[in-house]
């Protein structure tokens, strides 16, 4: 494994963009070398931290077959395109771009780079040699809003956004069916920090939920930030893309877990075995991409047997939290009674559900 800071790759491109177009052999012909772009730091414990962790479990399971190299912190803007470039011209035969703000991006750079084949994560534009994938988080946020909603007592909960993207919107409206099932007058305060990583917000955020009344706050950030404010204030809330319980013990219902490995071991096995094509994926609980960590202490037996139905029900194909009747804020019926919104539909989704109010 190779690791890449963006101040290091920035001093180095020209000299590594010569070399390849001298034609200097990248790596052994038996050997499939794998490229990650990182959004964060692949110490935030979050979101990027898992991906790192799927990027590890496929040198674990494919060892000498395959070399990964990653470069952390990278924005979602042009910047990214000389750096998913620079991949490319290592030698990368298989790139994953993990988040939605490098579609363009990735587009762009893919069609430079025909021989060489990228996955986005969470997009939605494909190309001959560019896959997307995602994982059914909003599986995941029935659950927790299944909890939020059960020991909620204000009935006023808090969501932690970061940009307004179709992932964080389907997660917003799959907490706030989910809390309303156990509540039907729970309501969901909802502040978006326009960052996927920035600690400092994220704590600012919670405190402004909290001094709002709510009393449960979900985040689709990237830090354990918001979960020590929670700590701090003896409040209580859930982790994003990991485990988070060492760093808010008290409040740490419990967490999504992002468990990535799977589908990347399995798109570099197919490079491998030369069958890997364009394709367009979702997995969830039923594939083991999305899990829950172990509940907290104080999480009610009532609470954690409504969970552990949801989560049963996700992997036989038993429930769906988007069945209708749903209703947008503005009181419009957008899905009919007993209509399941579509895949499809769900992965486009521009509008919140009714109980959904904006703190920001």
């Amino acid at each position: 494994m190779t690791k890449i800071s963006r101040r290091t790759l920035m001093k180095g491109a020209g000299a590594i963009a010569t070399a390849s177009v001298i034609g200097k052999p990248a790596l052994a012909a038996d050997k499939l070398k794998i490229g990650f772009i990182f959004l964060g730091p692949i110490g935030d414990y979050g979101w990027t931290w898992a991906h790192n962790k799927g990027r590890e479990a496929v040198e674990a399971a494919l060892g000498d077959k395959v070399e990964t190299i990653y470069v952390e912190n990278v924005a979602e803007d042009a910047s990214a395109i000389p750096q998913i470039r620079d991949l490319a011209q290592q030698g990368c035969k298989l790139i994953f771009t993990t988040s939605y703000g490098y579609m363009d991006q990735t587009i762009q750079v893919a069609g430079e780079f025909k021989d060489v084949k990228f996955e986005h994560c969470t997009g939605f534009k494909r190309a001959d040699n560019v896959s997307t994938y995602n994982s059914k988080f909003h599986e995941g946020r029935a659950v927790l809003g299944t909890i939020a909603g059960k020991q909620s007592k204000s009935g006023t909960l808090g969501y932690l956004g970061s940009f307004k993207v179709p992932e964080v919107v389907l997660g917003v409206n799959s907490f706030t069916l989910s809390a309303q099932r156990q509540n039907k007058d729970a309501k969901v305060k909802l502040v978006m920090i326009d960052s996927w990583f920035d600690p400092p917000k994220e704590a600012a955020a919670t405190e402004t939920l909290i001094n709002l009344g709510c009393d449960i706050v979900t985040t689709h950030t990237d830090s354990p930030a918001a979960l020590q404010t929670l700590e701090q204030k003896g409040l209580h809330g859930f982790g994003q893309g990991a485990d988070m319980s060492s760093f808010a013990p008290n409040a740490h219902l419990t967490a999504i877990l992002d468990i990535w490995g799977p589908y990347y071991i399995a798109r570099a096995q197919a490079m491998l075995d030369g069958k890997w094509a364009s394709t367009d994926t979702w997995w969830g609980f039923k594939e083991g991409t999305v899990q829950i960590a172990p509940y907290g202490k104080d999480v009610t037996k009532d609470a954690a047997a409504a969970a552990d139905k949801v989560q049963a029900g996700y992997k036989d194909g038993s429930f769906n939290i988007f069945t209708g009747p749903i209703y947008a804020q503005d009181g419009t019926l957008k899905v009919k009674d007993g209509e399941v919104m579509k895949d499809a539909d769900l992965a486009t989704i521009d509008w919140f559900v009714k109980g959904v109010e904006s703190a920001s």
